[in-house]
């Protein structure tokens, strides 16, 4: 017997378990005490974790981990749309059509006689048509949020205005603010002068980032785990000679440091 259309046949696997999953969240927010006590205010902080344990999943190409964590973040979803249709605000279904009608409404090129060459294009005309959708905050940096983390946040106010027309041609232009940035910061008299300029050479460094189309975020946090996997490396390779970290002068450290540098395996 032959076996249907492969696109069909996900489709429908699909729904099953989403319509599985609503069930599952619906006896949780009745049956379960934590559950029922939460409301967007209390599950937010918890969807951002899950955003962020996502994220790193991502970093990392774990795949395993990836399809864990994106179901951890499709629950939010349906609990925080659970919520809303409990209040008579909306329901799952109606955040699905909004998203569909603007993802219709955005990628013209796809689904309209609207052309694209690449993926710059896109961007602009995605946010020229956000500026003319109903509801919208008007001005350059309507509805950025003020609480993203501070390397996202820069970004978003960064491309904001690039969509203006207010950007470096290229990247050498953001990297040469970069050089400048920290000249400045390393003139810098006083306490508040330090404060004013790094903040300067902190975003200007995302600039740089966007330019180059990397994550801040990803790339600090990927950052600092090469450093804190090197210090502890150091910290091992002194407890095998033994030796205590703690007790070691700052010169006796950094030669571990270098080593375990030295002893990384590179792609």
């Amino acid at each position: 017997m032959a076996s249907g259309d492969p696109e069909t046949e996900a489709s429908s696997a699909i729904q099953a378990e989403l319509v599985r999953l609503d069930q599952i969240t619906r006896r949780l927010r009745r049956e379960c005490p934590w559950d029922r006590e939460q409301d967007e205010r209390t599950i937010v902080p918890h969807t951002l974790e899950e955003a962020y344990e996502l994220a790193d999943a991502a970093h990392r190409r774990d795949d395993a981990k990836l399809l864990d964590e994106l179901g951890d973040v499709l629950f939010q979803v349906h609990f925080l749309a659970l919520l809303l249709e409990e209040r008579g605000a909306g329901d799952l279904a109606a955040v699905a059509r909004n998203t569909t009608q603007k993802l219709i409404r955005r990628h013209p090129h796809v689904f309209g006689e609207v052309e694209a060459q690449d993926a710059a294009q896109v961007l602009r005309n995605w946010d020229a048509i956000k500026q003319t959708e109903a509801g919208r905050e008007p001005g350059v940096f309507g509805e950025v949020p003020d609480n993203l983390p501070a390397p996202l946040y820069a970004r978003k106010v960064q491309r904001r205005a690039a969509s203006s027309g207010f950007d470096f041609l290229d990247v050498d232009g953001s990297l040469q603010a970069l050089r400048e940035e920290l000249e400045e910061l390393s003139a810098a008299g006083t306490a508040e002068q330090r404060f004013q300029e790094l903040g300067d050479l902190l975003f200007a460094a995302v600039n740089v980032a966007r330019k180059l189309k990397v994550d801040p975020e990803l790339a600090l946090r990927s950052s600092a785990d090469r450093f804190r996997g090197r210090v502890q490396a150091g910290v091992d390779l002194a407890a095998s000679a033994g030796q205590n970290w703690n007790d070691l002068a700052p010169e006796q450290q950094l030669a571990y440091y270098a080593q375990a540098r030295l002893g990384e395996i590179t792609p």
